[in-house]
């Protein structure tokens, strides 16, 4: 923490952090300096979404209902509800139409101090819609000054026309969807949900392979409901993330700790699924892993746009000390996307990406339960517009 700070922006980037008595002998060309900004609070390095399912049509109320009624995973599945209800949805919309919402959305999430978020793809699991879901992230990281890191998502689940051939499908993503989202240069990252009853080990295995064999960064949705060994799949494979490990082993633990993936916590979806067992947060720090916080942001699961909010269950729920939030929520977060030496900290050299919030003691971003404390957010040392009302999450977003 340095009070009384100030930071100066040069072509997008950090060029200098320090005492404010100081900034004046730091500028090179004092003549040359376009604005002054006075921030009240406290500055943040702008915080680091890894994990989001951003790009998705209606809520899922009625599954919201029918868990509060005591509904299983499995038995919401069986009723027509789940991940493949928004695949249905996604399948049945329009481009434009998924685009006006998914903007909204990711409006909202920067308006809580998201500058840089990942954002999936994985609601189409077949060619066309998945490649629509990737050329609306493009899309709006080009119009919207947006800092958005598009994952293929192919793998979240098989499709119902496939399930009696699963085998088929994993070679569709392999030999199908993989070449057409590299061919068009529509993702950073690949990922797979590797858990009891979607996707095994070997079938994990193979499409992360091709994935990284065609220049993608590898990722893995990881033991979240059952231990499969994913956390240990991740480390073998060199991702950059495991994400989720709810249901991580003692071995995964070890793997983590040993090795450079970074571990992805995401709170909210087991707080919001009722769940009571939470990853095991403080073994895996103790274990020497990098622990990274995210929203996953997605309509049935983890409907929240804020990472403060996540930061404060990672302080009251998992045990995480305050500094070890933040941080989990801005360098480490940045690490799970490969971009730990570009974003997620104030420092010289790094994307000018910042967020203030109004705040006396830094600890309050991570206390202050729901509420939204930031007032001002910069991208590439651009100020963003801070919407005021909040923008809608909803499906009555204008055109």
């Amino acid at each position: 923490m340095l009070p009384d700070a100030a930071v100066l922006v040069e072509g997008g980037r950090i060029a200098w952090v320090g005492p404010r008595r100081e900034a004046h002998s730091a500028v090179r060309n004092p003549k040359s300096a376009i604005e002054v900004i006075e921030v009240r609070g406290v500055l943040f390095p702008g915080f680091v979404d890894c994990h989001t399912h951003a790009v998705f049509g209606s809520p899922r109320l009625d599954d919201h209902e029918r868990r509060a009624l005591g509904a299983t995973y499995q038995e919401i599945a069986a009723a027509g509800g789940g991940i493949l209800q928004s695949v249905r949805d996604v399948r049945s919309r329009s481009a434009t139409d998924l685009e006006r919402l998914t903007r909204a959305r990711l409006l909202a999430l920067r308006a809580h101090g998201s500058t840089t978020i990942e954002v999936k793809s994985g609601y189409g699991l077949e060619l066309e819609s998945e490649l629509k879901q990737l050329r609306v992230i493009r899309r709006l990281s080009e119009s919207d000054r947006l800092q958005l890191v598009p994952t293929f998502l192919g793998a979240h689940e098989v499709p119902p026309e496939h399930r009696p051939r699963r085998g088929e499908y994993v070679r569709i993503v392999i030999e199908e969807m993989l070449p057409a989202v590299v061919r068009e240069g529509l993702a950073r990252c690949c990922d797979v949900f590797c858990e009891p009853g979607v996707f095994d080990q070997s079938e994990t295995r193979s499409m992360l392979r091709a994935a990284r064999e065609a220049g993608l960064e590898l990722k893995l949705h990881a033991d979240e409901l059952e231990g499969s060994g994913g956390a240990e799949l991740a480390v073998e494979l060199g991702a950059v993330s495991a994400d989720h490990l709810a249901a991580i082993s003692e071995s995964g633990i070890r793997a983590l700790g040993g090795g450079e993936t970074v571990a992805v916590l995401l709170p909210a979806t087991m707080s919001f699924l009722g769940g009571r067992r939470q990853a095991p947060a403080r073994r895996l720090i103790d274990a020497g892993a990098a622990v990274a916080l995210a929203t996953d942001f997605n309509p049935g699961s983890s409907p929240t746009p804020g990472l403060p909010f996540v930061m404060s269950l990672a302080v009251s729920q998992l045990g995480l000390r305050h500094a070890e939030a933040v941080v989990a929520a801005t360098v480490n977060a940045a690490a799970a996307l490969g971009l730990a030496g570009d974003r997620g900290q104030i420092a010289p050299g790094f994307a000018a990406d910042l967020v203030a919030c109004d705040v006396v003691d830094w600890r309050e971003v991570a206390y202050w339960v729901g509420a939204n404390l930031v007032t001002a957010v910069w991208t590439a040392g651009s100020a963003c517009p801070h919407p005021s009302p909040p923008v809608s999450l909803g499906l009555n977003v204008e055109a």
